[in-house]
């Protein structure tokens, strides 16, 4: 019997696996019409209990069966043993871009980073909740279909839709709700099936937007600064993203389809009740209104200083100039001089206000709203493909959600919202076979699931650890 140590490949014997260019099979740690995934603990994603000493079938792409260690092994099937592992579904990353901060307001695409970091981190399908290179993302997907590139299965969200004011130059500014529908228009004949509206938007453009996209089946949803989160409800839209840190309905000097200008927001947020009053009533009208939030909370963490331990993966992955601009930004976010002259204390506010977004996401889900899960590739930087997916199942663990309950947020939720479920989200006899092998058991310690060690999507296996060495030090360039 053949232990994860010892697996050969086996390139010639998958149909599937002849579609692969050279520059995927590398890649390829198993690959064989049928695969059995022996004595293998299964968190299928549902939020069920861990089920030990599993077997899992895999044939032709999609999962065969799933049983206790007396299952039946097909015998031409490559076996692995896999005790003292544990096998998730493929998570679904919703806040997944394919760009990263290049400075003063500039992003770059990493289309040859991201891709294969997604992937190594156990990250199977994607939503990029924003493009800047939308055609980039979308020749980018049929290149990973294709078997050309390695990488996740991509949901292409259109250009960000947004109005004058904005802040970042690779943005256009939408000026009237008919240029907003003939936008959306033009896109979603292009491919894109989602659509983000962003911080200066006005009330009838996003009201276009949602009007045609819906019209097509295609969702929208939004990080909003102009319109506050239960405005935006009665307006129609599927999605809020980042939660309680982005809505400015609660400041007084907000104005109808403004964003207001408010230095001390963090200050403001940290000290909002949760529990009760506008902020409840807020999270109880958004699920009336069946509207999603997305969690991205390791953009926020690492405001927070002396958030998260720098790990060396994160810092090998960067470019030299962006491990060094992020590093100088984590040294501004605690700065005493800086936090004394902007809100005179030596203390932080996103101590506070990182917490009350834990605290909101906790409720907004125990009040049965549909929370998802992603990473924010943006910020001051620091935010890498895949390690961050990773971090945000633990910041939601933190937040006060069980392992199981993170696992599934980050799996079954974001498969649900996309219309994938009976495809993906779950590990279930007749899904498509996006598995994650992790050495450990993330259901009792959910830091284990950065120990991941191979990838399946469609049935093939992909090595993580070649993966995450092909774009050591590219973070940042490409």
């Amino acid at each position: 019997m053949r232990t994860i140590s010892t697996l050969v490949l086996v390139s010639c014997c998958s149909a599937l696996a002849q579609t692969l260019s050279p520059d995927v099979k590398q890649f390829v740690k198993v690959d064989a019409p049928v695969i059995a995934l022996e004595h293998v603990r299964v968190i299928d994603g549902t939020g069920a209990a861990a089920k030990e000493d599993q077997t899992v079938v895999v044939a032709n792409g999609k999962i065969r069966s799933v049983g206790g260690a007396e299952a039946n092994v097909p015998k031409d099937a490559q076996v692995l043993d896999l005790h003292g592992y544990t096998v998730i579904p493929g998570l679904v990353g919703m806040h997944d871009h394919m760009f990263y901060p290049m400075g003063n307001a500039i992003f770059g695409e990493m289309a040859y980073s991201f891709p294969r970091l997604y992937l190594a981190g156990g990250v199977t399908t994607i939503r990029t909740t924003g493009s800047l290179e939308t055609y980039t993302d979308l020749e980018l997907k049929k290149a990973i279909d294709a078997g050309q590139v390695p990488g996740p299965k991509m949901h292409v969200t259109g250009p960000y839709l947004e109005g004058p004011g904005t802040f970042a130059l690779q943005l256009h500014q939408l000026s009237s709700p008919e240029e907003t529908t003939k936008t959306a228009n033009y896109w979603m004949d292009e491919g894109v099936d989602n659509f983000k509206a962003y911080m200066f938007i006005t009330p009838a453009e996003l009201s276009a937007a949602i009007a045609a996209a819906h019209k097509r089946n295609v969702k929208v949803t939004g990080h909003l600064c102009s319109i506050g989160f239960r405005e935006a409800a009665g307006l129609g839209i599927d999605d809020l993203e980042h939660g309680l840190v982005v809505d400015t309905e609660f400041f007084p000097e907000k104005k109808s389809g403004e964003c207001p200008d408010v230095p001390d927001d963090m200050v403001r947020y940290g000290k909002l009740d949760i529990q009760s009053g506008p902020v409840h009533d807020m999270i109880l009208d958004l699920i009336k209104h069946h509207v999603a939030v997305t969690s991205t909370l390791p953009v926020f963490e690492v405001e927070v200083p002396g958030r998260p331990a720098m790990q060396r993966r994160v810092l090998d992955a960067l470019t030299d100039e962006a491990r060094g601009q992020f590093l100088a930004n984590k040294v501004r976010m605690g700065d005493t001089a800086r936090l004394q002259r902007l809100y005179k204390t030596d203390v932080s506010p996103m101590f506070a206000a990182f917490k009350k977004e834990m605290e909101f996401e906790h409720e907004f889900a125990k009040q049965g709203g549909l929370l998802l899960a992603g990473l924010d590739p943006t910020g001051i930087g620091g935010i890498v493909a895949g390690f961050g997916d990773q971090r945000e199942v633990e910041l939601l663990v933190e937040a006060g959600f069980t392992p199981l309950e993170a696992i599934k947020i980050a799996t079954y939720n974001g498969a649900q919202y996309l219309g994938d479920l009976d495809m993906v989200g779950t590990i279930a006899p007749g899904k498509q076979a996006d598995l994650v092998v992790i050495k450990g058991d993330p259901s009792q310690k959910i830091e284990d699931i950065e120990n991941v060690e191979i990838v399946f999507k469609d049935g093939v296996g992909y090595d993580s650890a070649k993966l995450i060495e092909s774009v050591k030090g590219l973070v940042g360039s490409r």
